[in-house]
C-alpha cells in the first residue's frame, strides 16, 4: 500500500481513478453503485474538463488514497476530447482507467423501450438512429479503454460480479453484516432482514443479582446461555444465516441486518447478539453489533 521515501518515511500510494462510460442502456448507473458499494466516491455525469477539480477536492477531503469514479455519458458531447486529454495527461498521479460498457443495438434499444425513455442523441428520428450515433461518437474511447464489458446476456448481479472481480479486493467480497439487538416494546427495527425473538428464554430481569446488568456483563450472559434452549437455537439459527449471507454474496447483495429482540432489549437479546455476532465473524463475515436500546429503560 506504501513505500519508503528518501527520510525513511511512508510514500502514500494514490487512489485509482476509474472512468466509466459506454453506450446509453449499457449499465452505467449499475456499474457506478457497485462502485460506490466498493469504496469508490462516484461522481455522475461528470464534465471530463472538472476532472482536475474532483480530484483536488477529493484529494484535499478524503485524502489520495480514496479512490474515484466518474460516469461519463454522450450527454458530455464534445468534452471525449477533454477526457482523453484529461486521461492522458496522468490524472494528476492517480492511475487512471476506462471501463467501457457495450451491448447490441437489439438489446440497447428494448431497455431504452422498457425504460419508456428516449435516446439522448435520436432527436426527432428513432431511437435506433440515436444508438448509431453514440455508437460513432465513442467508437474511439470504445479502443481506448482497459476494460470492455458486453452487457447483452448479463444480468444485473452477472454486472456488478465482473466490477466486483476487476476492482474488489478481499474485504469488499465479504458481507457487511449487522446484528442489532433491540426490545419489543420500544418497536421492531424497521430495516432489518431477519428477526429473532429471545422472548422464549427466562428473563434475568427476575433474577435480583442481575437485574441491573446487561447481556455485555459475563454473569448475565451465563445466565442466558444456560437456559434451555438458548444452545440449540444459536447451533440452528447461525448456520442458516450464514447459508442466506452466501447467498446474498452471489445475488450481489453486499449488507444483511439481522434484528435479536427481547421485552426490553437489556439482557437476553444482547447476550445473544454478542454470541451470534461472534460465531458469524468466526465464519468470515464483517460484522458488527449494535444494540439499539440500552440505557433506554
Amino acid at each position: 500500500m506504501s513505500e519508503q521515501d528518501g527520510t525513511g518515511g511512508p510514500v502514500v500510494t494514490p487512489g485509482e481513478l476509474v472512468v466509466v462510460t459506454g453506450m446509453t442502456g449499457a449499465g452505467r448507473s449499475t456499474v457506478a453503485k457497485e462502485l460506490e458499494d466498493l469504496g469508490f466516491y462516484v461522481v455522475d455525469n461528470l464534465p471530463p474538463a472538472l476532472l482536475p477539480d474532483v480530484v483536488r477536492l477529493v484529494d484535499e477531503n478524503l485524502g489520495t488514497t480514496q479512490r474515484i469514479a466518474v460516469v461519463v455519458d454522450v450527454r458530455s458531447g464534445s468534452f471525449f476530447t477533454d477526457l482523453r486529454a484529461q486521461l492522458a495527461h496522468g490524472a494528476h498521479g492517480r492511475t487512471a482507467s476506462m471501463v467501457f460498457l457495450d451491448a447490441t443495438d437489439e438489446v440497447l434499444v428494448r431497455r431504452q423501450e422498457a425504460a419508456r425513455r428516449p435516446h439522448p442523441l435520436q432527436g426527432s428520428g428513432r431511437l435506433l438512429d440515436g444508438v448509431h450515433r453514440e455508437r460513432t461518437a465513442v467508437a474511439e474511447l470504445r479502443a481506448e479503454a482497459a476494460l470492455v464489458i458486453d452487457t447483452t446476456t448479463l444480468n444485473v448481479h452477472q454486472l456488478t460480479a465482473r466490477v466486483d472481480d476487476a476492482f474488489g479486493d478481499a474485504s469488499t467480497r465479504r458481507l457487511k453484516l449487522t446484528v442489532i439487538s433491540f426490545g419489543f416494546k420500544y418497536g421492531i427495527p424497521v430495516d432489518a432482514d431477519f428477526v429473532a425473538d429471545m422472548r422464549f428464554l427466562p428473563n434475568p430481569f427476575w433474577q435480583p443479582e442481575l437485574r441491573e446488568g446487561d447481556g455485555r456483563d459475563e454473569a448475565v450472559a451465563a445466565y442466558v446461555y444456560s437456559r434451555d434452549g438458548a444452545s440449540e437455537f444459536l447451533d440452528g439459527y447461525v448456520p442458516l444465516l450464514d447459508t442466506v449471507a452466501q447467498g446474498y454474496l452471489r445475488e450481489g447483495k453486499r449488507f444483511m441486518r439481522v434484528a435479536v429482540g427481547c421485552t426490553g432489549g437489556k439482557h437476553r437479546s444482547v447476550a445473544m447478539a454478542e454470541e451470534a455476532g461472534r460465531r458469524l465473524a468466526a465464519l468470515g463475515h464483517d460484522v458488527r453489533v449494535v444494540h439499539r436500546d440500552l440505557g433506554r429503560e
